[in-house]
């Protein structure tokens, strides 16, 4: 290995000229860090693995690895307000219906960025999880089920032994684009950007649906109205979209939404090694596999949209399929917001109706399609609303021009540029993915694994799509499958509650591969593991490790590696959500959990633990840089 430039990402990696120590690297690997079984280890964010460092003189060396945290979402780091303080419109910081302020738990996406010599880290705060003191009266009393939610940007310095400090968190203004719904995973660009995402959870509209589904959208569209807008209607169809934010040296910051590269759920979008191409993850049930190919590179505010069928070669662990892209259409950011702007509704774009009111209805024109949280629908296009239908109700479209639309709880991914091979986390394979009978379609008949698998895509160039045209990309997904080594295990509870293996990877979430170790570092969100954990895959050598096991009941989030920063390299990691138990684990374990947390981390004044208001925004350091 090389030493990289002083910044590098997995997607950006400029080689220079380095030191001879840096120079002399040529592989690295971790050691295990062991599934705690004691209650202090449990809620405790720890690692106890190292990595081992080989020279091309044939020697290693070993350095221990240990977790910083750097900041909490409840600290004011340079400000008057918590970093996970979340704001309205106009900068006001919001509060509850106590007067309490409303903070986020839930910090997920980390790009730490080098900007001229200069360092910053923007953070994802993706939801609301306990709805701070007072939970249940606001949930009783007609409160918000989700907040408007927001992004940071954390100024950092590098201690001449490598620590990272942050000296001030202040919030990303997303006003000029009407707000910020639910951003979930996201990472930087080969061109120094940070690129987010917005998952529609709660702003769906339900064609068919229950109360429930109903009720959700109506409370999400209502708390983005009351709460962030100051009483204006809030437009569904202004979230959901890819968001990018530019970070100047003086610590300014330029956000956009890319309403060109569709609407849907968006766990994240990964960048691949062309600046043009680009993938994205789909949260939730029955959602689709996304490709975007922008125009240019470097730009995302031009592109096609391409969305993929599955055609099944086997059902067998996680099952394998070759890939088919379907493409839904070409768009400027420009063209989708004109749109939006036009006042268009779901009724503009859809006709809608039920097998009960019209039961000739394939003769009448319509088709059923299962996308997303809606069950199953019966629509028709109406006129001229191809571009409409193909960037504002994206997975609709999809399922209704025949790509596939069975994939369940679809997260991160991230590719190695050697290889070309692209890897997708599919936290549960279950629902969909199954085999189902009297469904619209039925392409994905796998078998069930409620632990989830991390896929294996080979990617080439030259291809067309489903209609014979070529598609203007080197990366686009040919096959996929499930490394053996990357497939979770279901198992009868154990004594601590797990119902996944515990030394296997179960439930996947974010995903980041590092070049220079050639390996793939996955993170869970498990509800099968007592405890979550990140592990390091080499792509390789097939050998996978546990590096780091977070604090019981929390996700492990905001993964990024970035493989050399001043001589250091770093593993970002953040967590969200501790103390929320799965429901596998023994009453008496969940006690003596809560005790050992109230003991280390203490309660607030209304008598909440702190460790289930308190999330950590932080690292994986003592690597030398790569």
């Amino acid at each position: 290995m090389k030493k990289l430039s002083l910044f590098c990402s997995t997607a950006a990696l400029a080689l220079s000229a380095g030191t001879a120590f840096a120079a002399d690297i040529v592989s690295v690997e971790f050691t295990d860090t062991p599934a705690p079984t004691e209650a202090v280890e449990m809620v405790t964010t720890h690692s106890k693995s190292s990595a081992i460092v080989r020279y091309s003189d044939g020697t290693t060396k070993e350095f221990p690895l240990s977790y910083v945290s750097m900041f909490k979402n409840t600290d004011a780091v340079g400000a008057d307000t918590a970093a996970g303080q979340l704001f309205n419109a106009e900068g006001e910081p919001l509060t509850d219906m106590n007067g309490d302020p409303i903070i986020a738990e839930t910090p997920d996406a980390n790009s730490l960025l080098n900007v001229d010599g200069n360092l910053f880290m923007v953070t994802h705060y993706e939801y609301d999880w306990i709805l701070g003191n007072g939970a249940e009266a606001r949930r009783t009393e007609g409160w918000y089920s989700r907040m408007p939610m927001s992004m940071s940007l954390a100024a950092v310095e590098q201690d001449a032994d490598g620590t990272l400090t942050a000296t001030s968190v202040k919030p990303i203004d997303f006003s000029g684009v009407d707000g910020l719904w639910i951003p979930c995973a996201g990472g930087p660009t080969p061109w120094n950007t940070h690129l987010g995402s917005e998952e529609d959870y709660d702003l769906y509209y339900q064609a068919v649906s229950g109360e429930k589904n109903l009720q959700r959208a109506t409370e999400g569209l209502r708390a983005l109205s009351e709460m962030y807008l100051d009483g204006e209607e809030a437009n569904p169809y202004h979230y959901g979209f890819i968001p990018e934010v530019t970070v100047k040296a003086d610590g300014s910051t330029e956000v956009v939404k890319h309403y060109s590269m569709g609407r849907a759920t968006w766990e994240m979008a990964r960048v691949m090694a062309d600046s043009r191409t680009v993938y994205f993850g789909d949260d939730g049930a029955y959602v689709a596999m996304f490709m975007y190919v922008a125009d240019t590179a470097e730009d995302l505010s031009a592109g096609a949209l391409y969305a993929a069928r599955w055609n099944q070669v086997s059902s067998q662990g996680g099952g394998s399929a070759t890939l088919d892209w379907v493409k839904l259409g070409h768009a400027t950011d420009a063209e989708v917001r004109a749109i939006i702007d036009s006042g268009v509704t779901f009724d503009d774009i859809f006709d809608s109706t039920t097998a009960e009111a019209t039961p000739d209805w394939e003769a009448q024109g319509y088709r059923m399609i299962r996308a997303g949280h809606s069950g199953d629908e019966i629509l028709r296009l109406k006129d001229g609303m191809e571009q409409a239908a193909a960037f504002l109700e994206s997975r609709r479209y999809a399922g209704y021009l025949g790509a596939t639309t069975e994939f369940n709880k679809m997260e991160a991914l991230d590719a190695d540029p050697k290889k070309k091979n692209l890897y997708l986390a599919i936290s549960y394979s279950e629902k969909g993915m199954q085999t189902e009978e009297g469904a619209p379609q039925d392409h994905i008949q796998i078998d069930k694994t409620k632990a989830g698998a991390t896929y294996e895509i080979a990617m080439d160039g030259g291809r067309v799509d489903m209609n014979g045209e070529p598609i203007n990309s080197d990366f686009v997904g040919t096959a996929m499958r499930v490394p053996a080594a990357l497939l979770g295990e279901d198992i009868p509870v154990d004594a601590l509650g797990n119902i996944a293996n515990p030394d296997k990877i179960a439930n996947p979430d974010n995903v980041f591969f590092s070049n220079e170790m050639r390996t793939l570092f996955i993170g869970e969100d498990s509800g099968t593991h007592v405890n979550n954990f990140v592990w390091a895959y080499n792509v390789d050598t097939g050998k996978l490790s546990r590096i780091l096991s977070q604090a019981s009941g929390a996700e492990a989030t905001g993964l990024q590696v970035v493989d050399n920063i001043g001589d250091h390299a770093y593993i970002m990691s953040n967590n969200q959500h501790q103390g929320e138990w799965i429901s596998s684990m023994p009453e008496d374990l969940v006690a003596e959990l809560e005790a050992a947390a109230t003991e280390l981390y203490g309660t607030n004044d209304k008598g909440t633990m702190n460790y289930k208001l308190e999330a950590h925004i932080g690292y994986l350091g003592g690597m030398p840089g790569l």
